[in-house]
């Protein structure tokens, strides 16, 4: 952002971008999360796939260079981690619904914030449709609590104990439990107190709501954003 010097915002939140698509103003605007943690400085990353049928990206793709200047609005959005974090919290996502987690986690890292345990369960596909997972491995290393598990629909997982198979909703279903288990046998009763965020295709988050409300949740610790 050649126009600011320090573009300052909170992990979880988008920006939306005046792309020269359309002659109508609001058939124009095309939203991103914000994939990097806030660093002190005007840049900032985005992570975008081509939709070939979407006029946004195909813009993008075919004539977004360095140095191509875009108007943009932003930061906005109130998908923000909780504060303080003082419960388990699993971010939960399928394609680049992980961008706002990938912040969320970062920041979490780079500024040493207090934190129970912080489960990522991302969904795709196959082992080609992964973002960040290198990454996201290192930090699993480097960050006490932070666990990262992506999951896979259509491949089989190989000897990585934390990589799954099938869909997130098994995935933190078990987890749950776990976590309730060892909740009670700390002298806690019912479900381990949690927070929820999910990001990413609407049918993931309409049944992962369902299914968390149906498990003993409120509805109020159960916070979402649409893609597509």
């Amino acid at each position: 952002m050649p126009s600011s010097t320090d573009f300052q915002f909170e992990p979880g939140q988008f920006v939306t971008l005046d792309l020269p698509i359309h002659e109508q103003k609001n058939k124009r605007w095309r939203s991103y999360s914000i994939a990097s943690a806030p660093n002190g400085t005007n840049g900032f990353e985005l992570v975008i796939v081509l939709n070939e049928a979407g006029a946004g990206t195909t813009w993008l793709w075919e004539n977004a260079r360095v140095g191509t200047e875009i108007l943009l609005r932003g930061p906005q959005g109130k998908f923000t981690m909780p504060k303080p974090l003082e419960q388990d919290l699993y971010l939960i996502c399928t394609g680049t619904g992980i961008a706002p987690f990938r912040s969320m986690v970062q920041y979490v890292h780079e500024h040493q914030v207090e934190h129970r345990n912080i489960y990522l369960i991302f969904g795709c596909r196959k082992f080609n449709d992964t973002l960040y997972g290198a990454e996201l491995r290192r930090l699993q290393d480097e960050l006490p609590g932070f666990t990262y598990i992506p999951t896979y629909s259509r491949e089989l997982p190989d000897n990585n104990l934390l990589q799954r198979t099938g869909y997130v909703h098994q995935v933190y279903e078990e987890l749950i439990k776990q976590r309730s288990i060892e909740h009670q046998q700390a002298g806690g009763t019912g479900l381990s107190p949690a927070k929820f965020m999910l990001c990413g295709w609407k049918n993931m988050i309409d049944e992962a709501r369902q299914r968390l409300v149906a498990m003993g949740y409120d509805k109020k610790d159960v916070h979402f954003e649409l893609y597509g």
